[in-house]
């Protein structure tokens, strides 16, 4: 399974939800592979402790290279770091991505991503791709890599605007380049049950028939202090609340 986190909107805990549902994959047994194409390197950080930048080999020398001919080419799977969790492996990001969008986007290598993913599924069947926030080349193709889609979702009023134009922007690109694409459910993250907004917003949502899954992730400082020392919430407090609807989630989506 080929999973993309994505939401257009920054803020709204990608980085997060990618990383901790991994984080449990991994802890279960499954051979698991985050992909970070975010040039921020959040994900990456959180899973090996590093800054992006200094590892060797990372997702932009994969994007780099499908610009170039001539040999000595390496894999995506060449690329693949182990971090210090047993059956997590991580894809880093790299502050220079960016750099390539442009000529990625005229070269027309969308599909790049799509074909190397599906060749390392069968050595990671779970594979987590976290996104920039925003619809430019790395998220697009992600998405078109991606068998489903989870849309984090922090409950105000612009992230309701967002949500809408999202959907129609996943819909236009499944319908044009990845008829497999699901859009799984909209997870709730910061979620304050004592607040009345966040419920009105959820309970409309839900009524216009949009996939709110029903595990409301709820805000914590342990998630601070968990990106603060590098340490999924799994590992760092396994008997913490948000740790345990992390595992409600995971379950939920496996089920």
């Amino acid at each position: 399974m080929r999973r993309v986190v994505f939401n257009q909107k920054g803020g709204v805990g990608k980085s997060s939800i990618t990383c901790n549902l991994a984080a449990i994959s991994a802890a279960q047994g499954h051979p698991t592979l985050v992909v970070d194409l975010d040039p921020q390197g959040n994900s990456s950080h959180y899973l090996t402790g590093q800054p992006a930048h200094e590892m060797d080999g990372s997702m932009f020398d994969f994007f780099e290279q499908a610009l170039t001919l001539g040999g000595g080419r390496k894999t995506l799977g060449d690329l693949v770091h182990a971090t210090p969790y047993e059956n997590l492996y991580v894809l880093v990001a790299h502050p220079e991505l960016e750099s390539l969008e442009a000529k990625l986007e005229s070269r027309y290598k969308i599909y790049k991503l799509k074909e190397a993913l599906q060749a390392l599924n069968e050595v990671y069947p779970f594979i987590w791709i976290d996104t920039p926030p925003a619809l430019n080349f790395f998220s697009r193709s992600a998405l078109i890599a991606a068998q489903s889609c989870l849309i984090p979702f922090d409950c105000d009023a612009f992230s309701r605007q967002a949500l809408y134009s999202l959907k129609a922007s996943i819909d236009e690109l499944k319908q044009d380049h990845n008829g497999d694409l699901d859009i799984e459910g909209i997870v709730v993250n910061q979620f304050n049950a004592q607040a009345r907004l966040p419920r009105q917003l959820i309970d409309e949502l839900m009524a216009e028939g949009h996939p709110v899954l029903p595990v409301h992730l709820t805000s914590s400082v342990k998630m601070r202090e968990s990106h603060q020392v590098s340490r999924p919430l799994t590992h760092y407090a396994p008997n913490h609340k948000l740790t345990r609807q992390f595992q409600e989630l995971f379950e939920l989506l496996h089920a």
